[in-house]
């Protein structure tokens, strides 16, 4: 085989050992830039459960708090109600986020839900732990999802 047929031949070889390598690099660094967009503080300016949509000040007195690492904090009027870890998946369509709970009433329990960003502005829709992830932004009557719609808390 003459020297440039080798190395091709290697390359070929080479090409679907490495692909799966290069697709969890990329998922990777998207993982890295969602959870810089997720860290920080939000606060909640629309809240709808289950078909029922919270009055504005209502909503506003939960906050969550996200940090780099995953780990979060849900707080209602300043107080911590539960805490979690969070893993996410930014390369499915929509984006995926797993919410482990560690403390609060679901403690040991885990949520599932799709998240989106635009600006300075998350979208998250939650099915309640033990249930199906939703497929949608919405939560009607009947499916016991949470939608929030959250906005970052300036510094």
């Amino acid at each position: 085989m003459r020297p440039c047929a080798a190395a091709l031949a290697v390359g070929l070889m080479i090409v679907p050992f490495g692909a799966p390598l290069l697709a969890q690099d990329a998922k990777d660094e998207a993982i890295k830039k969602d959870r810089k967009q997720y860290e920080g503080t939000w606060q909640v300016v629309l809240l709808e459960v289950n078909g029922n949509k919270a009055g504005e000040e209502d909503a506003k007195k939960i906050t969550v708090i996200n940090e780099a690492d995953g780990k979060w904090a849900l707080e209602a009027e300043g107080k911590v109600v539960a805490r979690g870890t969070s893993v996410i998946d930014p390369t499915k369509k929509p984006k995926t986020v797993d919410l482990k709970i560690t403390e609060g009433d679901d403690k040991g329990k885990t949520a599932l839900g799709i998240y989106e960003f635009s600006a300075d502005t998350r979208k998250v829709c939650l099915a309640p732990p033990g249930k199906e992830r939703p497929t949608e932004f919405a939560a009607p009557s009947g499916s016991d999802h949470v939608l929030a719609v959250l906005k970052r808390v300036k510094k």
